[in-house]
């Protein structure tokens, strides 16, 4: 009815995404800790003299305050807890991993509203992650992949045939199959990496971070071709951001 308040709720959040609206607003995808994933109009933060609008700009951890909408919810408050972007903004390998990240994380959350505390947390992480500089942002991207991939139930199998279940470790990996296969479940046509790049995918879906560092660059370039090709086949298209992303660079 009109004149009602609308319900107010406040929560941490991501910011995925922005988008301009009218002159002066944006819209603002977030990821939120409680909610999932929501989108609110940002009254006025175009405007050099708005309160919050570097708040509310990609990769910040916010505190915010939204009153809920019938289609899109309204930004009242707004407070930053860390904001990682400016810390990589100009540092093109980092900016590219964490566009690959964000886009992702939308993509997984598809419906409104539903919680996804999981992908936010791992989100959450891999962004500061980024941020802080110290692990190198394509190892730091793929570990973000593989496990984004596992929370959705996509895990690729790294030891055991991802057809039969025979104990490995074994030597073919076949996307369509699921990962790595036996000698008598082998699809034609599948791919023979390297054992280090299968103990890095491994690795990197694990935790094992002193394992993956030691990984040589060649490892590291065919295991994301394998991570982006697996990640291409569940979504069935790339993201937008993967093409982008810088993997030659220390960074």
């Amino acid at each position: 009815m009109p004149g009602m308040r609308r319900p107010l709720y406040r929560d941490d959040a991501l910011v995925l995404r922005v988008q301009k609206l009218g002159e002066a607003d944006r819209i603002v995808t977030l990821l939120t800790r409680q909610h999932g994933r929501v989108r609110a109009v940002a009254k006025g933060v175009r405007r050099t003299t708005s309160r919050f609008g570097a708040r509310l700009e990609p990769f910040g951890h916010i505190d915010v305050q939204c009153s809920e909408g019938s289609s899109l919810d309204t930004v009242t408050q707004v407070e930053g807890r860390d904001l990682f972007g400016r810390r990589f903004l100009t540092d093109y390998p980092r900016y590219t991993a964490a566009s690959a990240i964000v886009e992702l994380a939308e993509r997984l959350t598809p419906v409104e509203r539903e919680p996804a505390l999981r992908l936010y947390q791992l989100t959450l992480g891999a962004l500061r992650a980024l941020s802080e500089g110290v692990r190198p942002s394509s190892l730091v991207l793929d570990a973000y992949l593989l496990r984004a991939m596992a929370q959705a139930g996509w895990a690729p199998a790294l030891r055991d045939c991802a057809v039969c279940g025979e104990a490995g470790p074994h030597r073919a990996f076949s996307v369509p199959a699921g990962g790595v296969t036996c000698l008598n479940c082998r699809p034609p046509g599948a791919a023979h990496p390297d054992p280090a790049t299968l103990d890095l995918m491994s690795a990197l879906l694990e935790g094992d971070w002193p394992a993956a560092e030691q990984a040589e660059p060649p490892v590291q370039r065919e295991c994301a071709g394998f991570v982006a090709a697996h990640l291409q086949w569940h979504l069935e298209r790339q993201l937008r951001s993967l093409p982008l992303v810088d993997r030659r660079g220390p960074g």
